[in-house]
Protein backbone atom coordinates (compact mmCIF):
# COMPACT_ATOMS: atom_id res chain seq x y z
CA UNK A 1 0.00 0.00 0.00
CA UNK A 2 1.48 3.15 -1.02
CA UNK A 3 1.35 5.69 1.61
CA UNK A 4 0.33 8.94 0.78
CA UNK A 5 2.20 11.36 2.89
CA UNK A 6 5.39 10.46 1.16
CA UNK A 7 4.03 11.25 -1.64
CA UNK A 8 3.06 14.34 -0.32
CA UNK A 9 6.57 14.89 1.27
CA UNK A 10 8.45 14.00 -1.58
CA UNK A 11 6.54 16.38 -3.94
CA UNK A 12 7.59 19.32 -1.85
CA UNK A 13 11.58 18.74 -2.80
CA UNK A 14 13.10 20.76 -5.52
CA UNK A 15 13.13 18.37 -8.96
CA UNK A 16 16.44 17.09 -10.00
CA UNK A 17 17.07 16.48 -13.78
CA UNK A 18 20.20 15.27 -15.12
CA UNK A 19 21.80 17.69 -17.83
CA UNK A 20 24.04 16.72 -20.48
CA UNK A 21 27.67 17.16 -19.13
CA UNK A 22 29.91 19.22 -20.25
CA UNK A 23 33.63 18.90 -21.12
CA UNK A 24 33.91 21.78 -18.81
CA UNK A 25 32.48 20.03 -15.92
CA UNK A 26 35.06 17.90 -15.44
CA UNK A 27 37.62 18.46 -12.71
CA UNK A 28 40.40 18.27 -14.87
CA UNK A 29 39.27 18.43 -18.64
CA UNK A 30 42.23 17.71 -21.16
CA UNK A 31 43.71 20.83 -22.40
CA UNK A 32 43.80 19.57 -25.52
CA UNK A 33 40.45 17.31 -26.33
CA UNK A 34 41.05 15.51 -29.52
CA UNK A 35 44.78 13.66 -29.33
CA UNK A 36 46.65 14.25 -31.94
CA UNK A 37 49.41 11.87 -33.50
CA UNK A 38 52.04 13.66 -30.96
CA UNK A 39 50.11 13.08 -28.01
CA UNK A 40 50.10 9.45 -28.78
CA UNK A 41 53.59 9.19 -29.19
CA UNK A 42 54.15 11.11 -25.99
CA UNK A 43 51.44 8.26 -24.26
CA UNK A 44 53.59 5.73 -25.35
CA UNK A 45 56.93 6.73 -24.53
CA UNK A 46 55.37 7.58 -20.94
CA UNK A 47 53.96 3.94 -20.58
CA UNK A 48 57.54 2.52 -21.61
CA UNK A 49 59.60 5.16 -19.23
CA UNK A 50 56.53 4.25 -16.37
CA UNK A 51 57.45 0.05 -16.92
CA UNK A 52 61.38 0.45 -17.38
CA UNK A 53 61.05 2.16 -14.36
CA UNK A 54 59.02 -0.08 -11.93
CA UNK A 55 61.18 -3.04 -13.37
CA UNK A 56 64.35 -0.81 -12.44
CA UNK A 57 62.76 -1.27 -9.06
CA UNK A 58 62.05 -4.90 -9.12
CA UNK A 59 65.85 -5.17 -10.30
CA UNK A 60 66.98 -3.27 -6.94
CA UNK A 61 64.56 -5.85 -5.24
CA UNK A 62 66.38 -8.68 -6.63
CA UNK A 63 69.66 -7.06 -5.64
CA UNK A 64 68.26 -6.53 -1.95
CA UNK A 65 66.79 -9.75 -1.34
CA UNK A 66 70.15 -11.38 -2.32
CA UNK A 67 71.59 -9.14 0.16
CA UNK A 68 70.92 -7.00 2.93
CA UNK A 69 67.19 -8.56 2.99
CA UNK A 70 67.87 -11.82 3.01
CA UNK A 71 67.91 -12.92 6.72
CA UNK A 72 65.03 -10.95 7.65
CA UNK A 73 63.33 -12.68 4.65
CA UNK A 74 63.97 -16.01 5.83
CA UNK A 75 62.99 -15.01 9.45
CA UNK A 76 59.97 -13.92 7.69
CA UNK A 77 59.12 -17.38 6.11
CA UNK A 78 60.03 -19.16 9.05
CA UNK A 79 57.85 -17.14 11.44
CA UNK A 80 54.97 -17.78 9.00
CA UNK A 81 55.25 -21.29 8.80
CA UNK A 82 55.59 -21.92 12.13
CA UNK A 83 51.97 -19.77 12.94
CA UNK A 84 49.33 -21.90 14.04
CA UNK A 85 46.93 -19.12 12.75
CA UNK A 86 46.53 -17.13 9.74
CA UNK A 87 48.72 -14.48 8.17
CA UNK A 88 47.05 -11.17 8.71
CA UNK A 89 48.00 -8.64 5.81
CA UNK A 90 46.80 -4.78 6.25
CA UNK A 91 47.94 -1.50 4.47
CA UNK A 92 45.93 1.78 3.92
CA UNK A 93 45.66 3.56 0.43
CA UNK A 94 47.37 1.82 -2.49
CA UNK A 95 49.36 -0.40 -0.01
CA UNK A 96 45.95 -1.70 1.17
CA UNK A 97 44.84 -2.58 -2.19
CA UNK A 98 48.42 -4.93 -2.74
CA UNK A 99 47.60 -5.97 0.77
CA UNK A 100 44.30 -7.39 -0.10
CA UNK A 101 46.05 -8.84 -3.28
CA UNK A 102 48.89 -10.89 -1.20
CA UNK A 103 46.10 -12.04 1.59
CA UNK A 104 44.51 -13.85 -1.37
CA UNK A 105 47.50 -15.06 -3.17
CA UNK A 106 48.51 -16.35 0.32
CA UNK A 107 45.21 -18.06 0.75
CA UNK A 108 45.32 -19.38 -2.75
CA UNK A 109 48.76 -21.05 -2.05
CA UNK A 110 48.16 -23.24 0.92
CA UNK A 111 48.77 -20.29 3.90
CA UNK A 112 45.66 -19.09 5.45
CA UNK A 113 45.35 -15.57 4.73
CA UNK A 114 42.88 -12.40 5.42
CA UNK A 115 43.32 -8.79 5.28
CA UNK A 116 42.11 -6.57 7.85
CA UNK A 117 41.36 -2.79 6.94
CA UNK A 118 43.62 -0.41 9.49
CA UNK A 119 40.23 2.08 9.90
CA UNK A 120 37.96 -0.86 10.78
CA UNK A 121 40.81 -2.47 12.85
CA UNK A 122 40.10 0.07 15.27
CA UNK A 123 36.23 -0.31 15.12
CA UNK A 124 36.20 -4.01 16.01
CA UNK A 125 38.03 -6.02 13.55
CA UNK A 126 40.72 -5.96 15.98
CA UNK A 127 38.74 -8.76 17.37
CA UNK A 128 39.76 -10.48 14.00
CA UNK A 129 43.33 -11.39 15.08
CA UNK A 130 44.59 -13.82 17.43
CA UNK A 131 47.93 -14.40 19.76
CA UNK A 132 48.62 -17.26 16.94
CA UNK A 133 48.55 -15.08 14.14
CA UNK A 134 51.24 -13.14 11.99
CA UNK A 135 50.52 -9.62 10.90
CA UNK A 136 52.10 -8.28 7.51
CA UNK A 137 51.70 -4.70 7.23
CA UNK A 138 52.62 -2.79 4.22
CA UNK A 139 53.26 1.05 4.21
CA UNK A 140 55.82 2.56 2.00
CA UNK A 141 56.40 5.24 4.44
CA UNK A 142 56.04 3.64 8.02
CA UNK A 143 54.31 6.32 9.38
CA UNK A 144 50.63 5.50 8.08
CA UNK A 145 48.37 7.01 11.06
CA UNK A 146 45.61 4.26 10.13
CA UNK A 147 48.22 1.50 11.30
CA UNK A 148 48.46 2.83 14.96
CA UNK A 149 45.82 0.47 16.48
CA UNK A 150 46.62 -2.65 14.39
CA UNK A 151 50.77 -2.08 15.87
CA UNK A 152 49.53 -1.33 19.39
CA UNK A 153 47.82 -4.70 18.85
CA UNK A 154 50.79 -7.38 18.45
CA UNK A 155 52.66 -5.36 20.68
CA UNK A 156 50.25 -5.67 23.81
CA UNK A 157 49.07 -9.68 22.60
CA UNK A 158 52.76 -10.71 21.53
CA UNK A 159 51.58 -11.23 17.97
CA UNK A 160 54.64 -11.27 15.51
CA UNK A 161 54.40 -8.28 12.94
CA UNK A 162 56.28 -8.22 9.84
CA UNK A 163 56.61 -4.71 8.58
CA UNK A 164 56.82 -4.31 4.68
CA UNK A 165 58.40 -0.74 4.56
CA UNK A 166 60.80 1.23 2.56
CA UNK A 167 61.92 3.12 5.98
CA UNK A 168 63.13 0.89 8.73
CA UNK A 169 63.58 3.65 10.75
CA UNK A 170 59.50 4.24 11.07
CA UNK A 171 57.17 3.74 13.73
CA UNK A 172 56.24 0.69 11.83
CA UNK A 173 59.51 -0.77 10.88
CA UNK A 174 60.43 0.35 14.65
CA UNK A 175 57.84 -1.69 16.42
CA UNK A 176 58.57 -4.85 13.72
CA UNK A 177 59.42 -8.32 14.85
CA UNK A 178 60.67 -8.22 11.21
CA UNK A 179 61.36 -5.70 8.62
CA UNK A 180 61.70 -6.26 4.90
CA UNK A 181 63.46 -3.08 4.46
CA UNK A 182 62.05 -2.22 0.57
CA UNK A 183 65.26 -0.82 -1.28
CA UNK A 184 65.08 2.90 -2.26
CA UNK A 185 63.70 3.16 -5.90
CA UNK A 186 62.01 6.41 -7.77
CA UNK A 187 58.41 6.38 -8.53
CA UNK A 188 57.33 6.00 -12.42
CA UNK A 189 54.92 9.47 -11.39
CA UNK A 190 56.94 12.17 -12.81
CA UNK A 191 56.20 13.75 -9.87
CA UNK A 192 57.44 11.31 -7.36
CA UNK A 193 53.89 11.09 -5.78
CA UNK A 194 51.33 8.94 -7.00
CA UNK A 195 52.66 4.60 -5.71
CA UNK A 196 54.20 2.99 -8.76
CA UNK A 197 57.26 1.87 -8.11
CA UNK A 198 56.42 1.27 -4.49
CA UNK A 199 53.39 -0.65 -5.12
CA UNK A 200 55.08 -2.90 -7.41
CA UNK A 201 58.16 -4.17 -5.28
CA UNK A 202 55.63 -5.00 -2.58
CA UNK A 203 53.06 -6.82 -4.70
CA UNK A 204 56.48 -8.95 -5.78
CA UNK A 205 57.44 -9.16 -2.60
CA UNK A 206 53.87 -10.90 -1.50
CA UNK A 207 54.12 -13.26 -4.39
CA UNK A 208 57.87 -13.68 -3.67
CA UNK A 209 56.82 -15.06 0.02
CA UNK A 210 53.33 -16.77 -0.91
CA UNK A 211 55.29 -18.84 -3.79
CA UNK A 212 58.07 -19.99 -1.11
CA UNK A 213 55.80 -20.85 1.03
CA UNK A 214 53.97 -22.77 -1.47
CA UNK A 215 57.64 -25.16 -2.56
CA UNK A 216 58.27 -25.38 1.86
CA UNK A 217 54.80 -26.35 2.43
CA UNK A 218 55.20 -28.65 -0.98
CA UNK A 219 51.69 -27.49 -2.00
CA UNK A 220 50.90 -29.88 -5.24
CA UNK A 221 48.63 -29.11 -8.33
CA UNK A 222 45.59 -31.01 -6.47
CA UNK A 223 45.76 -28.74 -3.63
CA UNK A 224 45.82 -25.80 -6.05
CA UNK A 225 42.39 -26.98 -7.39
CA UNK A 226 40.96 -27.83 -4.04
CA UNK A 227 40.53 -23.49 -3.67
CA UNK A 228 40.31 -23.04 -7.69
CA UNK A 229 37.35 -24.82 -8.24
CA UNK A 230 35.60 -22.96 -10.93
CA UNK A 231 36.39 -21.99 -14.31
CA UNK A 232 38.87 -22.57 -16.79
CA UNK A 233 41.73 -23.37 -14.23
CA UNK A 234 39.95 -25.63 -12.09
CA UNK A 235 39.20 -27.65 -15.24
CA UNK A 236 42.53 -27.37 -16.21
CA UNK A 237 43.97 -28.92 -12.88
CA UNK A 238 40.86 -31.42 -13.06
CA UNK A 239 42.83 -34.74 -13.94
CA UNK A 240 41.81 -37.16 -17.05
CA UNK A 241 39.96 -39.32 -14.84
CA UNK A 242 37.16 -36.78 -14.17
CA UNK A 243 36.52 -36.18 -18.06
CA UNK A 244 37.46 -39.72 -19.04
CA UNK A 245 34.95 -42.14 -21.19
CA UNK A 246 35.37 -45.80 -18.84
CA UNK A 247 36.25 -49.35 -20.28
CA UNK A 248 32.36 -49.99 -21.00
CA UNK A 249 32.79 -47.02 -23.73
CA UNK A 250 35.92 -48.17 -25.71
CA UNK A 251 36.69 -48.80 -28.93
CA UNK A 252 38.70 -52.14 -28.56
CA UNK A 253 39.97 -55.16 -30.74
CA UNK A 254 43.38 -57.35 -31.11
CA UNK A 255 45.53 -57.53 -34.15
CA UNK A 256 43.44 -59.96 -36.17
CA UNK A 257 40.28 -57.62 -36.52
CA UNK A 258 39.60 -57.54 -40.00
CA UNK A 259 39.97 -53.76 -41.02
CA UNK A 260 36.14 -54.41 -42.14
CA UNK A 261 35.35 -55.10 -38.18
CA UNK A 262 37.30 -52.17 -37.28
CA UNK A 263 35.24 -49.75 -39.56
CA UNK A 264 32.49 -51.21 -37.42
CA UNK A 265 33.52 -50.65 -34.24
CA UNK A 266 34.92 -46.87 -34.73
CA UNK A 267 31.69 -46.20 -36.23
CA UNK A 268 30.18 -47.73 -33.19
CA UNK A 269 31.71 -45.49 -30.64
CA UNK A 270 32.21 -42.35 -32.54
CA UNK A 271 36.31 -41.64 -31.35
CA UNK A 272 37.66 -41.99 -34.61
CA UNK A 273 39.65 -44.57 -33.38
CA UNK A 274 40.61 -47.86 -32.14
CA UNK A 275 42.91 -49.10 -29.02
CA UNK A 276 44.64 -52.73 -30.65
CA UNK A 277 45.39 -54.54 -27.47
CA UNK A 278 46.96 -58.02 -27.50
CA UNK A 279 46.02 -61.54 -25.88
CA UNK A 280 47.09 -60.33 -22.06
CA UNK A 281 44.53 -56.98 -22.91
CA UNK A 282 47.49 -54.22 -23.15
CA UNK A 283 47.13 -51.77 -25.55
CA UNK A 284 49.96 -52.22 -28.16
CA UNK A 285 48.56 -50.19 -31.00
CA UNK A 286 46.07 -47.91 -32.95
CA UNK A 287 43.83 -47.33 -35.75
CA UNK A 288 43.03 -43.98 -36.35
CA UNK A 289 40.82 -42.00 -39.15
CA UNK A 290 44.46 -41.05 -40.46
CA UNK A 291 45.71 -44.66 -40.53
CA UNK A 292 43.07 -46.06 -42.91
CA UNK A 293 43.85 -43.76 -45.15
CA UNK A 294 47.53 -43.74 -45.49
CA UNK A 295 46.62 -47.44 -46.28
CA UNK A 296 44.02 -46.84 -48.64
CA UNK A 297 43.71 -49.37 -51.66
CA UNK A 298 41.95 -52.27 -52.44
CA UNK A 299 43.35 -54.74 -50.40
CA UNK A 300 42.32 -52.63 -47.49
CA UNK A 301 39.28 -54.81 -46.56
CA UNK A 302 41.22 -57.85 -46.38
CA UNK A 303 43.97 -56.50 -44.07
CA UNK A 304 43.83 -56.82 -40.48
CA UNK A 305 44.27 -54.21 -37.53
CA UNK A 306 47.54 -55.06 -36.49
CA UNK A 307 48.45 -54.53 -40.34
CA UNK A 308 47.81 -50.74 -40.35
CA UNK A 309 47.83 -49.70 -36.66
CA UNK A 310 50.08 -47.00 -35.59
CA UNK A 311 52.28 -48.72 -32.82
CA UNK A 312 53.04 -47.69 -29.40
CA UNK A 313 50.55 -44.84 -29.38
CA UNK A 314 50.42 -41.88 -27.10
CA UNK A 315 48.91 -42.85 -23.68
CA UNK A 316 48.08 -40.93 -20.13
CA UNK A 317 47.17 -42.23 -16.94
CA UNK A 318 44.19 -41.42 -14.41
CA UNK A 319 45.97 -39.02 -12.50
CA UNK A 320 46.88 -37.05 -15.38
CA UNK A 321 45.82 -33.14 -15.58
CA UNK A 322 43.39 -32.22 -18.00
CA UNK A 323 45.84 -29.64 -18.87
CA UNK A 324 48.55 -31.99 -19.72
CA UNK A 325 46.00 -33.85 -21.91
CA UNK A 326 45.42 -31.25 -24.02
CA UNK A 327 48.60 -30.05 -24.60
CA UNK A 328 49.87 -33.62 -25.77
CA UNK A 329 46.85 -33.56 -28.11
CA UNK A 330 47.54 -29.99 -29.55
CA UNK A 331 51.37 -31.31 -29.70
CA UNK A 332 50.25 -34.66 -31.78
CA UNK A 333 48.24 -33.65 -34.17
CA UNK A 334 45.32 -36.22 -32.73
CA UNK A 335 41.69 -35.98 -30.94
CA UNK A 336 41.68 -38.55 -28.41
CA UNK A 337 44.03 -40.08 -26.32
CA UNK A 338 44.04 -43.65 -24.51
CA UNK A 339 43.96 -43.69 -20.46
CA UNK A 340 46.16 -46.38 -19.01
CA UNK A 341 46.97 -48.54 -16.15
CA UNK A 342 49.00 -51.40 -15.92
CA UNK A 343 49.37 -50.77 -20.18
CA UNK A 344 45.99 -51.85 -20.18
CA UNK A 345 43.35 -49.31 -21.30
CA UNK A 346 41.19 -47.87 -18.48
CA UNK A 347 39.38 -45.07 -20.41
CA UNK A 348 39.58 -42.88 -22.81
CA UNK A 349 39.40 -38.72 -23.28
CA UNK A 350 38.74 -37.16 -26.83
CA UNK A 351 39.59 -33.26 -27.14
CA UNK A 352 35.41 -32.46 -26.84
CA UNK A 353 35.42 -33.75 -23.66
CA UNK A 354 38.52 -31.66 -22.42
CA UNK A 355 36.55 -28.47 -24.45
CA UNK A 356 33.41 -29.16 -22.76
CA UNK A 357 35.14 -29.37 -19.26
CA UNK A 358 36.38 -25.47 -20.41
CA UNK A 359 39.93 -26.80 -19.95
CA UNK A 360 40.44 -24.80 -23.15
Amino acid sequence: MVNEGCIGDLAGLPHVTSAPTKESDHPMPLKSPVPTLADEDTAVDIALTTIKTEGRGLEVLVQALAGPMRVAYLAAIQTIVRAKGRIIVTGMGKSGHIARKIAATLASTGTPASYVHPSEASHGDLGMITPHDVVVALSRSGETAELAAIIAYTQRFSVPLIAMTANAASSLGAASSICLTLPQAGEACPHGLAPTTSTTMQLALGDALALSLLELRQFTPSDFRAFHPGGSLGAQLARVSNVMHDISQLPLGEESLPVSDVLVVMTEKSFGCLGVVDSAGRLIGIVTDGDLRRHMGEQLLERTAGDIMTRSPKCINTDTLCARALEIINASSITSLFVVENEKPVGLVHIHDLLRAGVA
